[in-house]
């Protein structure tokens, strides 16, 4: 049999490593030796060997957050002795690296994260429901974490100047940063049909944020994201 398909491109690739690239838009995780991983609920496109998917509650505080948010990490445990791969609609994904500091993720750019980080659902201030994204996973300690990003990054130093980003287009950022949602609109603006741009996150100080050439996907009304 000959095809295209069959390229060593698109072939597994083997590693050694814990968390490895498989293509530009895949992640594949070495799950073995009792280190578990923790994943959005929907980003498992195939796995091999023995691995065991369980549904990881929030605990009490993180699921007052989301009752009052309306939002969350749905994420599954996955444990077991095998590889694991992740990818969301073809984005571009990447793994940062933490080596005991912190990082927010846009909970629609989340992908997985070791079970040995620390995390926690954090809500913007001034948040506005209109705004959309105004919650986001905070991870932090030693270890690795996946993100999705549609198209090529951008990376922003935030330190030098205010930066404004929409909240649907921001990836991650420093921890150490506080983002707020603020109203560009102004009433002259909103009598004559508005911008649609009115909300922005809002970042300044010492640290970095990412954006995404894209507002996101919207989900079908009633969709759960799929998943195991």
């Amino acid at each position: 049999m000959r095809s295209e398909l069959f390229a060593a491109a698109n072939q597994e690739t083997q590693s050694a490593e814990r968390w490895v690239k498989q293509s530009s838009k895949m992640l594949r995780i070495n799950v073995s030796g009792g280190r578990d991983v923790l994943s959005a609920k929907g980003a498992m496109v195939a796995y091999q060997g023995q691995i065991e998917f369980q549904h990881e509650g929030a605990g009490a505080g993180r699921m007052l957050k989301k009752l009052v948010t309306g939002e969350g990490a749905a994420l599954m445990r996955m444990r077991g002795e095998g590889e694991v791969f992740l990818a969301r609609d073809a984005a571009n994904v990447f793994t940062v690296q933490l080596e005991n500091e912190g990082l927010s993720v846009n909970g629609k750019n989340l992908l997985a994260f070791d079970s040995e980080l620390q995390w926690d659902i954090k809500m913007l201030r001034s948040g506005n429901i209109m705004a959309g994204g105004l919650f986001n996973v905070e991870v932090g300690g030693n270890g690795t974490v996946g993100v999705s990003c549609e198209g090529e990054p951008l990376l922003l130093d935030c330190s030098q100047q205010p930066t404004f980003v929409d909240p649907n287009a921001a990836v991650c950022w420093s921890a150490g940063l506080s983002p707020s949602v603020v109203n560009s609109m102004n009433m002259r603006s909103l009598l004559r049909g508005g911008t649609g741009e009115a909300f922005q996150l809002a970042f300044h100080g010492p640290g970095f944020v990412v954006v995404q050439p894209s507002e996101g996907r919207q989900e079908p009304s009633g969709s759960n994201g799929g998943g195991r």
